[in-house]
């Protein structure tokens, strides 16, 4: 049981970590700090946006872009958490898990 639990937890902070990778990506782009032409910046937005346009997409529907900052990673961000907390209070409340996963 504490391999699903930690895989769980591991998988996501690993979708986290993608999420910041691709916020602070498409900010180096905008502020011209990594050119947006380079084949290795242009392959990773590519790849970042295939594994979070599919979470993100139906949030972008209700939620739109404010002064335009786009809020969609930051509610996926809290979202996952969120729901993450909760899966794993449940592991350790039906298992009777140690409560050092939090």
């Amino acid at each position: 049981m504490f391999a699903l639990v930690w895989i769980i937890s591991t998988a996501v902070n690993l979708y986290v970590f993608v999420i910041i990778l691709q916020v602070a990506l498409g900010w180096a782009i905008a502020f011209d700090l990594v050119n947006a032409n380079n084949e290795a910046a242009r392959n990773l937005t590519q790849l970042l946006h295939k594994l979070t346009d599919p979470v993100f997409k139906p949030i972008r529907k209700y939620v739109p872009p404010v002064g335009g900052i786009d809020l969609t990673p930051l509610i996926v961000i809290i979202g996952i958490q969120i729901i993450a907390g909760l899966v794993l209070a449940l592991f350790v409340r039906t298992f009777s898990l140690p409560f050092m996963f939090f």
